[in-house]
């Protein structure tokens, strides 16, 4: 089976060309806004591999020097792939790390025990414990740094003077741009110390705790002094959520408002990249703007888009010496005048635009982006967590159950560490009062059992990282009764609502585990049961947390097993974006228009979702609550579309078709 199909999607409208560059007078064009070397892989495994392979080739130089390599080594997730690389070479051709001493660049303060989330117990776990490094030639923060911090610090910094400095460093880069811990306005001078973490920071690591009260507010970082003055720093970013900052990080000016940007004043430093996280820089974006394309229709259409952006014109306005001026003239010698171009392109977005996303029957299809037949037709919407139906696609999930299909939803996970504790303690206090006040009989027992799991709730510090089954299972029904609510108030029958409950999600902790054969088989079976003539996916790779790219992971993959099966034999996907972004006009294959009233529905069905509201510890990196940010993203489409020239709508969903066959 194949896991991780969803690493290929960008791959549909990135050329290799604009990022694997054939010599070097390509790259030197190609690169000319870019102020660091930078390299861009299709996906993060074979990135991570070619850093693996030139951090053992150091190792391997240092030891034939009969010197020490002093690895600077970080946390986090990005990371992990690098790791398990060396861990291979290691067991399977040979490295030793004998040579090898490393320094933990990062830590939380105060000093995590042993057993909970720590930089110092990941990089035990997936690399120190697993290969031959000697125990004192690995230099961590230790709880012994809080009886006195300044001088903690300076002594780990005399440390890593007196190993001769860190011949290499590999760090990724925070969604503000931090290095390491260096937060923005940190000095370029600094040295090992301990940080105050911004509310940036804090919130991208509410994904590795299930009590959000035990975030860390501080964390120890070795400064950009010692940063700058290593022999060798790599700098990775994988996945699309990183692509705004990575923009800043590699083609604007130098500044300490993005300290990962002052790499590019270090005379050894470069950016390792996946196709997702090197998608905003001007060659990948704008690749118009460093030399001759490959005009596919796709790239037309996004060129056309930001020339209308630059110009503050629609479409049908543009002007011949507006395609000379902004660096489109290849445009017009490939067809002819701006008229051309301008129509082509205006009728390809009109013909996105549908209100019968299920397709409309007894109707000319041939300019629609569904098609009109089989009707009504059998639908399946997954929906990550369970409530990503109805904020992505609320209005479409509607369009299609009012216009008569049959439509199923399919929860793939409980979303059950997504429910606060305040929350879950009113549901539980509920049930023993109702308990208590309606229920003839003995009820010592059940009272017994909703004591014992307002205890817990009452103090979640007492069970760690491991959430207690009790509380995760009161937790997870909330999430199903509130999601049958939401499908009640939609109009989908109770037999069509589908708990999948995928396993990787269900291991009791924040941390989740890996989509397995197991995970994919449940979808399989359900697509076996519908037979469905569509599915809508979640195509969201930027969520915070990750589980939407494992849930659509999981949905490709039992398509990928079952594309020649009877069962899929007539079905299109297509995949709609999170709370978080939408799609790019030039990906858009179906925008469905939503009327102010549908908009006043698609709220309130996001509304039945309360444990979700303010209180919900996975809120991400945004302040607005779901129902804001759907509202704001889809009317913000609709402001595109019109002010592109075409018709005006309250908000328009957007989609993209997932072509599997």
């Amino acid at each position: 089976m194949h896991f991780d199909l969803s690493s290929k999607i960008t791959l549909e409208r990135i050329p290799e060309r604009y990022y694997k560059p054939t010599d070097l007078i390509e790259k030197i064009r190609q690169t000319q806004y870019e102020k660091i070397e930078t390299e861009i892989f299709d996906e993060p495994l074979l990135a991570s591999g070619q850093i693996a392979a030139e951090i053992a080739s150091l190792i391997k130089k240092k030891k034939a020097a009969k010197a020490n390599c002093v690895l600077g080594l970080s946390g986090g997730s990005t990371p992990l792939f690098v790791y398990d690389e060396l861990v291979r070479l290691h067991r399977e051709e040979g490295l030793s790390f004998e040579n090898v001493i490393v320094f933990n660049i990062t830590e939380f303060y105060p000093v995590p025990d042993p057993q909970s989330h720590s930089n110092t117990r990941l990089l035990k776990e997936y690399l120190i414990d697993k290969v031959n490094i000697k125990k004192e030639n690995f230099h961590t923060f230790s709880p012994a740094a809080t009886s006195n911090l300044n001088h903690f610090c300076y002594d780990y910094e005399n440390q890593i003077d007196r190993k001769g400095g860190l011949d290499l460093v590999l760090v990724s880069v925070g969604l503000v741009g931090n290095l390491a811990y260096n937060e923005p306005g940190s000095n370029i001078g600094s040295r090992t110390r301990l940080m105050l973490l911004d509310n940036e920071s804090r919130r991208d690591l509410k994904q590795f705790y299930s009590n959000s009260g035990n975030i860390p507010a501080y964390a120890f970082t070795v400064g950009l002094s010692s940063i700058m003055n290593a022999g060798q720093v790599i700098l990775m970013a994988w996945g699309e959520h990183k692509a705004n900052v990575i923009k800043k990080v590699i083609e604007t000016k130098a500044d300490d408002t993005v300290p990962a940007s002052l790499l590019q004043l270090h005379k050894n430093a470069k950016v390792v990249l996946d196709v997702s996280a090197a998608q905003m820089l001007t060659r990948l974006s704008q690749p118009w703007l460093v030399g001759s394309c490959d005009w596919t229709n796709q790239l037309i259409r996004r060129a056309i888009v930001w020339l209308c952006e630059q110009t503050g014109k629609p479409i049908l306005k543009l002007t011949n010496k507006d395609y000379n001026q902004h660096g489109l003239d290849e445009l017009l010698v490939k067809h002819g005048s701006a008229y051309d171009v301008n129509i082509r392109i205006f009728n390809d977005l009109q013909h996105t635009i549908s209100g019968w996303p299920g397709g409309k029957p007894n109707a000319d299809d041939s300019n629609r982006p569904e098609r009109a037949t089989p009707f009504p037709k059998r639908v399946i919407v997954f929906s990550p967590h369970p409530d990503d139906d109805v904020i992505s696609m609320g209005g479409t999930f509607q369009r299609l159950v009012d216009q008569g299909h049959e439509v199923h939803v399919a929860y793939q996970t409980s979303g059950n560490i997504a429910v606060g504790d305040d929350e879950a303690y009113r549901y539980v206090a509920t049930m023993k009062n109702v308990a208590a006040a309606y229920c003839d009989g003995n009820l010592d027992t059940l009272i017994g059992k909703l004591d014992q799991t307002l205890d817990l709730l009452r103090n979640p510090q007492q069970y760690g990282d491991t959430i207690p089954r009790e509380v995760l299972n009161i937790k997870g029904q909330i999430r199903r009764e509130e999601a049958r609510s939401a499908c009640r108030f939609v109009g989908v029958k109770p037999e069509n609502v589908h708990f999948l409950d995928l396993p990787f999600y269900e291991t009791g902790q924040v941390k989740k585990g890996n989509l397995t054969e197991k995970d994919v088989q449940i979808v399989m079976q359900l697509f076996e049961d519908v037979k469905p003539h569509q599915i809508y996916v979640a195509g969201d790779l930027a969520d915070p947390h990750g589980t939407h790219k494992v849930c659509l992971n999981a949905a490709l993959a039992a398509l990928d097993e079952m594309k020649a099966t009877e069962a899929l034999k007539d079905c299109r996907v297509w995949m709609y974006r999170g709370a978080w972004a939408e799609w790019e006009i030039d990906h858009i294959e179906m925008a469905v228009p939503i009327s102010p009233e549908q908009l006043l529905r698609k709220r309130h069905s996001i509304l039945k979702h309360q444990s979700q509201m303010e209180a919900a510890p996975y809120m991400g990196n945004d302040e607005r609550l779901f129902w804001q940010r759907a509202e704001e993203r889809n009317r913000a489409t609709a402001s595109l579309y019109q002010n592109l020239g075409l018709a005006s709508y309250e908000a328009i969903e957007a989609f993209v078709e997932y072509k599997f066959k």
